[in-house]
């Protein structure tokens, strides 16, 4: 990870801060109380559960350490007001004009992009794409598929 500031909206940091103190309030005592309880059942070296608890705090740590940079480089993206252009904190309903269908994605910061929640980043294909145009414009998109073609139809 680099030392490049991380673009949130202000849900996405809010998310971000919940995770974290579940993971370091909640988690860790969870995981603490596994091995502990896992050491009781004798000999470590060919304890699965004490290998399991430790793999997952592990991993838990390495997590706790991810959302601490991330957080320490956020920089909360505010909407500017408009919603003449598409900026980062848009959401914006686009028209796939190949198949006639409609699509609602908000464009975020690559940290909170989840497409499956319709968060797209700023630094995808489509996301890039469409940052700084305006409604009715159309633009073709090249993604990993090949080529997509879509019409902006609102922006809020």
């Amino acid at each position: 990870m680099t030392n490049e500031e991380v673009l949130l909206t202000r849900g996405g940091l809010e998310k971000l801060e919940k995770e974290l103190n579940f993971l370091k309030s909640v988690k860790r005592k969870d995981i603490a109380a596994r091995i502990k309880d896992a050491i009781t059942y004798g000999d470590i070296t060919d304890n699965s559960e004490y290998e399991d608890a430790k793999n997952e705090q592990a991993f838990i740590e390495g997590r706790i350490i991810t959302l601490e940079k991330i957080l320490r480089r956020a920089r909360i993206l505010e909407k500017d007001g408009t919603n003449s252009y598409v900026t980062v904190g848009s959401t914006v309903k686009l028209k796939d004009i190949e198949v006639d269908r409609e699509y609602i994605y908000t464009i975020v910061g690559t940290a909170e992009a989840d497409p499956g929640d319709g968060k797209i980043s700023n630094e995808s294909p489509v996301g890039k794409a469409i940052l700084g145009l305006s409604i009715g414009e159309e633009i073709e998109v090249k993604v990993p598929a090949g080529s997509l073609k879509y019409r902006i139809l609102e922006i809020s």
